[in-house]
């Protein structure tokens, strides 16, 4: 093959190929927005969905502890068996159980934390709006009174 009958190829298939990457993608839609129906405002908080993932949580908490001390019981029972026959392996496998019960804390004060937050967390929001509505209110106010003072 020549070197021109190369470049005739490569041209070729360079025509047959797109120029320019292409991405599937939606429509924009109208008025801009992030997808949410397009709708922009105030974070909404329901009950419904703050005590079904408080509950999920919950449930982890309970079930997780069970069956984390059963496999930290299981775990050390056998190191110390290990061990005791001369394994180096058992002295790993403590080792392995004694981080156990560390990571098992964390995630249960994590589900327990998440669990109570949930809980109050829409009393919280509810709160937090009377006092963005009241500090609204009284900048309203403070603008009649430099209105006022100004036309004196």
């Amino acid at each position: 093959m020549a070197w021109d009958e190369w470049e005739q190829l490569k041209a070729g298939a360079a025509e047959r190929q797109p120029t320019q990457m292409r991405l599937n993608q939606l429509p924009p839609e109208p008025g801009g927005g992030s997808g949410g129906g397009g709708r922009q405002g105030d974070l909404e908080v329901h009950q419904k969905d703050l005590a079904a993932i408080g509950d999920a949580a919950f449930e982890l908490h309970q079930n997780f502890e069970r069956v984390s001390d059963h496999a930290r019981a299981a775990s050390q029972k056998a190191a110390g068996g290990l061990a005791s026959q001369g394994f180096a392996l058992g002295r790993a496998l403590d080792h392995v159980a004694s981080r156990w019960v560390d990571q098992s804390r964390s995630l249960l004060d994590a589900t327990a934390h998440i669990s109570n937050h949930l809980d109050y967390s829409q009393g919280a929001h509810a709160g937090d709006e009377v006092h963005i509505a009241g500090t609204i209110s009284s900048i309203s106010t403070l603008d009649t009174g430099f209105t006022e003072r100004k036309g004196a």
